[in-house]
């Protein structure tokens, strides 16, 4: 009999120990972002990610750099077939993904989205933390709108062609210089994957080159913005609140605020970079056994966003919102 009873307290000690074990193993997140040299919003993003999913937060994460989309979908499956708990996914392109999504879902692998959305079915993601970028380029040309031009004759400089924030920063304008005769897209090109300021510089150039007559410079990030200026630099054509063109570029970048305050820029849109912190939260409730609430119909958790024009912004706004 006391071989009996000291029997179960070892087997219960054992059970013990090996549920306290499992209980501190840490959560496996495999993370999928963009390129950091892309801008300085991505390297604010990557930041917060990795300051975040850390060892010491309770987290084993798995960190990689895709800036294309068969990258991405390739690491995507080596995380589903590595069986990590969650898989975090900055899309690279819009469209693609329900093959892998389905894969992790049936696998019982949950997924967020950040920065970026996905055109699938909700269903097949847990949560989307993410900008609303449609709304990113209607403010900005709502913006424009309101400073009652003559003309509106737009150098317009696209980010990755088929990306969420492209996509979204793009069709408002060109939906707006459809429907209003006064407004004219002169000319459009990309900076291309990597959103490069030397590639939209020499797009700038072209049309300079060209004698192309345009008064606003549209441009889908910061630092394609500070590209074309120095290419209507170069030229001497001058630009900001007393100048022949109005700048605008997006993100936010501390420097590219510093600009709109000193006036030598026009617009500056914000995107937020920090989404890690909330995905933390959520994960944490999950791994509660609780539920996430507040989502919209699409899994969504927006960012709220603004718009900084050059005639208003202070310093204190600098402070606070620049990257």
């Amino acid at each position: 009999m006391k071989k009996l009873v000291a029997l179960l307290l070892m087997l219960t000690m054992v059970l013990s120990c090996t549920a306290l074990v499992h209980a501190d193993d840490p959560i496996k997140v495999g993370i999928i972002n963009l390129d950091p040299s892309e801008s300085g919003y991505r390297q604010a993003n990557v930041k917060n990610l990795q300051e975040t999913f850390t060892a010491e937060n309770g987290y084993d994460a798995t960190f990689i750099t895709a800036p294309t989309a068969d990258k991405q979908l390739e690491a995507f499956r080596t995380f589903v077939n590595n069986e990590v708990d969650y898989i975090l996914v900055s899309a690279a392109e819009t469209t693609g993904w329900d093959e892998v999504l389905q894969e992790a879902k049936d696998a019982g692998i949950k997924v967020f989205l950040f920065d970026r959305m996905i055109e699938c079915d909700p269903s097949l993601y847990t949560a989307a933390v993410v900008s609303d970028m449609r709304k990113e380029g209607e403010t900005a040309v709502a913006w424009l709108e309101s400073l009652g031009l003559d003309e509106y004759k737009i150098l317009h400089i696209q980010g990755q062609l088929g990306s969420a924030a492209q996509i979204g920063r793009s069709d408002p304008l060109t939906e707006k210089c459809a429907a209003d005769e006064k407004w004219t897209m002169v000319r459009e090109g990309t900076g291309g994957d990597n959103w490069d300021a030397n590639e939209a510089r020499k797009i700038a150039e072209a049309a300079i080159n060209a004698k192309e007559d345009f008064n606003i410079v549209y441009a889908e990030n910061d630092g394609m913005a500070d590209g074309v200026v120095a290419a209507l630099d170069a030229a001497g054509i001058t630009h900001g609140v007393n100048g022949d063109v109005i700048v605008m570029g997006f993100d936010c970048n501390k420097w590219a605020l510093e600009k709109l305050l000193a006036g030598e820029w026009n617009y500056d849109g914000q995107c937020s970079p920090f989404q890690a912190v909330k995905i933390d939260e959520l994960i944490k409730i999950l791994e509660a056994g609780g539920e996430i609430e507040g989502l919209n119909e699409l899994n969504q958790i927006i960012s709220e966003e603004k718009g900084f024009d050059a005639r208003t912004i202070t310093q204190e706004d600098i402070d606070a919102y620049g990257l």
